[in-house]
């Protein structure tokens, strides 16, 4: 898969990739990630890619014709012209895993990073087929936002991970690659060696070698996490009828522990 990072700031890139999964997929050849200087597509000597807002107001609003013009130049360059062009936005859907696995399907992605007040609107409704937002929150520019989609969606790309269950059994994994095939919930607890450790016990279960308790166990574990942490997910999940009745079971569980002060 190929990135293009759009940028004021390409420099900001460079330890990103020199490190972790990002670093390893490219090794690999599993990704390439290219980094565009916005300014080199300004149209003065000045490098200008941004302006005053219309209406007056505080800040700087990036000017559509670099935009345009960076976005041209990668589609006059590329064999096919209809690749996702992504702005990164805190109006923007939500990222999620299941944004994640659709981005992953696609062989190119560019990622449109703002900065200051944000980008001319037109940026967004005439070039970019869609926004993207890593939470309701605001960040200064969209470069950290543009690293976390590249890290979500390199690690779903074939190849990339050591073992390909560690993306299966993520937390909000989905779609048909999801555990039991079963998608949106909490990943469960792990524990490892040693067994022990300043009194705290793994699960015995887990030692065990029993791998159909094993399952129930990290499947009942795993429900119970969403349950007490994230239960907004359960929402809209279409649970089995073993994972309903889990679900029951812990939701009795919970109604009969007492309160903590």
């Amino acid at each position: 898969m190929i990135f293009d990072v759009v940028t004021i700031f390409p420099e900001f890139f460079r330890s990103i990739l020199e490190h972790g999964l990002l670093k390893r997929a490219l090794s690999g050849g599993q990704v390439d990630i290219r980094l565009h200087d916005l300014r080199d597509f300004a149209d003065d000597r000045h490098r200008t890619v941004d302006d005053r807002p219309f209406g007056g107001g505080p800040g700087m609003v990036f000017k559509p014709e670099p935009v345009f013009r960076a976005v041209d130049a990668l589609r006059a360059k590329s064999e096919a012209a209809d690749f996702p062009v992504i702005l990164l936005s805190p109006q923007g859907r939500l990222l999620t895993q299941a944004v994640a696995e659709e981005l992953a399907r696609e062989p190119r992605a560019v990622l449109l990073c703002g900065r200051y007040e944000g980008v001319d609107e037109r940026v967004a409704e005439h070039l970019a087929t869609d926004e993207l937002s890593i939470g309701n929150f605001v960040l200064s520019g969209g470069e950290l936002a543009a690293a976390v989609v590249m890290e979500t969606v390199t690690r779903l790309i074939p190849g990339v991970l050591g073992n390909e269950e560690s993306s299966v059994q993520d937390s909000f994994a989905s779609g048909s690659s999801a555990l039991n095939g079963h998608s949106g919930i909490l990943d469960s607890p792990h524990y490892t060696r040693p067994a022990e450790f300043r009194g705290w016990t793994a699960p015995e279960v887990l030692l065990s070698g029993n791998h159909e308790e094993i399952r129930r166990w990290r499947r009942r574990r795993a429900l119970e996490k969403t349950w007490q942490k994230r239960p907004d997910l359960l929402e809209s999940l279409q649970l089995g009828e073993d994972d309903r009745s889990m679900l029951e079971e812990i939701k009795r569980a919970d109604r009969l522990t007492p309160a903590k002060a």
